[in-house]
């Protein structure tokens, strides 16, 4: 689960820099690597969207936190299992 955590972030912070790119200099970088609107881009667009779905989840169903593999959440758990 951390992986896919560690691989929703990268995902959610391309779709951030997308966005921030098109409002601010109305270019939009997905369609610019995928050259124009086909399938790639909208299969990026769909992966990002998961991605954003899956921060907003995982939290809830790893009690509140999300695991990216600290100690700090190792301890904390063991300190609660005592």
């Amino acid at each position: 689960m951390i992986v896919v955590n560690y691989i929703a972030y990268i995902l959610a912070i391309i779709g951030g820099l997308n966005w921030g790119l098109v409002g601010i200099f109305n270019f939009d970088l997905v369609n610019f690597i995928c050259v124009g609107r086909n399938a790639g881009s909208i299969i990026i667009y769909i992966l990002i969207m998961l991605a954003s779905i899956w921060l907003i989840i995982s939290p809830i169903i790893s009690r509140g936190m999300l695991d990216l593999g600290c100690q700090y959440r190792k301890q904390s758990e063991e300190k609660n299992n005592k």
